[in-house]
């Protein structure tokens, strides 16, 4: 079906029409904060299409655009899609040899860049491409004679509007068709080399129209963004905030934890890996203050926890993939009855003390949106224990990006709750045919937010869609009864042992993750005879492990590897919590583990979502990993 105004730019001019005097965004530069009313956004990005128009950015050409999330990075995105032109965005960290793959095989015209580090970093390669310009965002007047080079003080000089180009640029709304082209992303390629999602207006206004509904979206509504602005997830986020007439307030990693306190929002969208940052903080906060308050804080979250699963066996909201006897579901409902009367009296003063680590949160928080990635089932019970609503989203670039959540409408917990509306979801075998609720197969998907294809990759495409139209997501996972998702791994990343057992990497990551010396951790092991894991600690917490259990000193992660002893203990310790009781196999054992000494970092062993790129860290830790696993 198509829809006539149904762009991204009909629904700007929409909300510059209705929410004018409202605020858009928040930010700060330096110690000075700024205020952004949808006016001004409007009249910002009027000019600067205005001036990208002088340049002759026109409809249809592509446009790179190397940006971190700050105001500037929206005002920019928004003048492309008003003029028709197709962004190609990337975060400041791209590697040179990445980002010269990008511009050659996207056949970009133009490129905007941050600021002049950036841009000098990168000057050598850029020399070797013929760009009709470049534009620097932040950066003195830099133009001369004959040169293709501006910054925007050199395009942005006059500020004045005229009623007639108001008038202009509202009406070039008419030139815009659902099915043009808004925005070439190149997937972080966790498994290999980047590939191009090209997505329509289409394909994105299928989430800025279904997602407000979900999470009950208000004007009123504020927003705290960390993410990158580049990746599809969190520029979702701020199309659908600014679709409603919400605030957002840009943020980052170093100011996040004060920026919620100081904002209250009422809404954050981030990712699996930084919600186990904050959880890894907070524990390790009250640990320092106060030992005998952490162990009364872990028993009032253990209360809370309880009390909530007894209210969801009472409920029927967990995950069922069986029908159950009618003896069963009475046993299991009579233990839950009892277990919550019980719990009552404590669950209720658990709440009132808990509600002070709510607070660190603004106070205000009435969702948190988890997407990028699946959370891990202990921090999904950590954070809904503390009393905060997660909406545990699933989706990729491909989708632009949903397509499943637990939203408002689902309680079902420990899933990735129902598609959205009018998304056609399979879990398909290997051989293509259909599987029943509890059987693990590959995630298949059709709907509006769905792209047509890799860019210039037919290969790719060919492999990626059924001969029905539905795209294999390369995700695995299973359908409750209910038909709510659950995700189990992902098809790529699957270790193959020798013995040929199947094993997902992620569950067993994740698990080990609750341990408070470990950052990080990754499996290795495909086509080994047995496990091993990658641990990146956390050293401080490390050396006070080893202090309290071998009454020793160590000065490095050398020191540590050294004793056979301190290895033993750690490895036995991460096998006792793959146990068989928590749905393990005896084959998911770890054989051997080894701690590296140097973190993950953005850029090279993690994208810009703080997913790990497995090839690259494979290929960099190859020798070791051949040294401790056979």
């Amino acid at each position: 079906m198509h829809r006539e105004e149904n762009t991204l730019f009909h629904r700007f001019i929409a909300s510059y029409e209705q929410y004018k005097e409202r605020k858009a965004f928040i930010y700060r530069i330096g110690d000075q904060e700024f205020e952004v009313s949808y006016e001004k956004l409007f009249e910002d990005v009027l000019i600067l299409s205005r001036a990208l128009k002088a340049k002759k950015v026109t409809k249809g050409s592509k446009v790179m655009f190397l940006c971190d999330n700050r105001y500037e990075w929206m005002v920019t995105d928004q003048a492309l899609i008003a003029l028709g032109a197709i962004g190609i965005p990337r975060g400041c960290d791209t590697p040179t040899q990445e980002l010269e793959f990008i511009l050659s095989h996207s056949s970009a015209e133009f490129l905007i860049i941050e600021n002049e580090s950036v841009y000098a970093r990168h000057e050598a390669m850029l020399d070797s491409f013929k760009l009709k310009a470049i534009f620097i965002v932040e950066a003195p007047k830099v133009h001369s004679l004959l040169s293709n080079l501006y910054s925007y003080n050199d395009i942005l000089k006059d500020r004045t509007i005229h009623a007639d180009e108001v008038e202009a640029f509202i009406k070039g709304k008419e030139a815009l068709d659902e099915e043009d082209p808004v925005t070439l992303i190149y997937t972080s390629g966790t498994t290999g080399t980047p590939k191009g999602v090209m997505l329509s207006h289409k394909n994105i206004m299928y989430n800025v129209r279904e997602i407000p509904p979900l999470i009950a979206l208000q004007s009123d509504d504020v927003w705290v963004s960390i993410l990158p602005s580049w990746h599809i997830f969190e520029r979702a986020a701020e199309y659908v905030a600014l679709s409603r007439g919400c605030c957002t307030v840009y943020s980052t990693i170093k100011t996040f934890a004060a920026d919620l306190e100081q904002y209250k929002p009422t809404i954050v969208a981030t990712v699996p890996r930084l919600w186990e940052s904050m959880y890894t903080r907070i524990m390790t906060t009250l640990e320092k203050k106060d030992p005998k308050k952490a162990k009364l804080f872990n028993k009032l979250v253990a209360i809370s926890a309880a009390y909530r699963h007894a209210n969801r066996v009472l409920n029927d909201e967990l995950p069922c993939y069986q029908k159950p006897s009618l003896m069963f579901t009475c046993k299991a409902k009579t233990i839950a009855f009892v277990t919550r009367l019980a719990l009552y009296p404590l669950y209720v003063f658990a709440q009132k003390k808990l509600a002070l680590v709510q607070e660190k949160f603004g106070g205000r928080l009435r969702l948190a949106v988890s997407g990028g990635g699946a959370l891990p089932d202990f921090l999904d019970a950590w954070i809904d224990a503390i009393g905060i609503r997660i909406v545990n989203a699933y989706g990729m670039s491909e989708c632009a990006p949903t397509i499943a959540g637990r939203a408002l409408q689902c309680n079902t917990f420990s899933t990735l709750g129902l598609p959205l509306y009018n998304t056609h979801l399979k879990i398909v075998n290997k051989m293509g045919v259909m599987l029943g609720a509890g059987e693990v197969g590959e995630i298949w998907v059709k709907g509006e937010q769905v792209f047509n294809g890799y860019y210039k990759n037919t290969e790719e495409n060919v492999k990626s869609f059924s001969e029905d139209g539905f795209f294999k997501t390369g995700d695995l996972g299973k359908l409750t009864l209910k038909g709510e998702l659950v995700i189990t791994g992902r098809s790529k990343e699957i270790i193959v042992l020798a013995s040929g057992e199947n094993v997902d990497p992620s569950r067993i990551e994740s698990t080990l993750s609750m341990l408070p010396f470990i950052t990080d951790a990754i499996l290795v092991g495909h086509t080994k005879k047995g496990l091993g894991a990658l641990i990146v600690p956390d050293f401080e917490k490390l050396k006070e492990y080893v202090a309290l259990n071998f009454n020793k000193a160590v000065h490095s992660i050398e020191q540590v590897m050294e004793d056979k002893q301190i290895v033993s203990k750690i490895k036995s310790e991460m096998n006792e919590l793959l146990h068989q009781g928590q749905g393990f196999k005896p084959f998911e054992k770890l054989q051997n583990i080894h701690f590296l000494d140097q973190e993950f970092t953005v850029g090279e062993e993690l994208t810009n979502t703080f997913k790990k790129k497995r090839h690259v860290i494979e290929k960099k830790y190859k020798e070791i990993i051949d040294k401790f696993i056979h």
